[in-house]
């Protein structure tokens, strides 16, 4: 009881105030984790740039990685094709198993934690794979890489009645920026909690 009763005291002396700053650490392997539930969630793990896991001739990419270097997020990925012609169910053409790296800085987008900037750093070489590559390193890639820190925050305060007894609710939150720091992404953030 006098547990439950301290853990209310410090939830109310933190919901006092309106709007307080609050420092969320959010790791590599959180932003691989959301990548992969995006846009690698297929059973086979890989993403189709060119036709599907039937095609005789594709493009895919898959296995990605995160890293952070200097004020960077850096995502690594592996390139498997087989460019050519169709025949017979055959593709008559050559294959290439290849790796591009594209990095981008954190930007903060209200309740996000968003990516911009996005610089390739190392493609393929082969002009028809880096023509398909671009577009989806460049745009889709860091689109999926978003995150909405409000909903993650909300989504883990759901189950707080069970836990502590009390029920938590996130009333406002905003992202005010966003650095990396070694080996995780620091985001300094406002918001307020509600108890009931």
């Amino acid at each position: 009881m006098k547990r439950r009763l301290l853990f209310l005291l410090l939830l109310m002396s933190l919901v006092t105030v309106n709007a307080r700053a609050i420092e969320l650490k959010v790791s590599t392997a959180a932003l691989e984790r959301t990548l992969k539930a995006q846009l690698f969630a297929s059973p086979d793990g890989r993403y189709y740039l060119k036709g599907d896991a039937k095609s005789a001739c594709y493009v895919y990419v898959d296995q990605p990685s995160v890293l952070f270097k200097d004020d960077r997020v850096v995502v690594h990925v592996h390139t498997h094709s087989r460019l050519g012609a169709g025949v017979f169910g055959k593709c008559v053409g050559v294959g290439f198993g290849t790796e591009s790296d594209v990095s981008v800085i954190p930007n903060a987008e209200g309740e996000s934690i968003g990516f911009r900037d996005a610089r390739i750093d190392t493609l393929t070489g082969n002009k028809e794979l880096d023509f398909l590559l671009v577009p989806f390193l460049s745009r889709k890639l860091p689109a999926n890489m978003k995150l909405n820190a409000a909903e993650l925050i909300r989504t883990s305060l759901a189950k707080s009645k069970d836990s502590t007894g009390y029920t938590l609710s996130l009333d406002t939150l905003k992202v005010h920026s966003m650095v990396v720091e070694k080996d995780v992404l620091t985001i300094d953030l406002d918001g307020s909690l509600h108890v009931d």
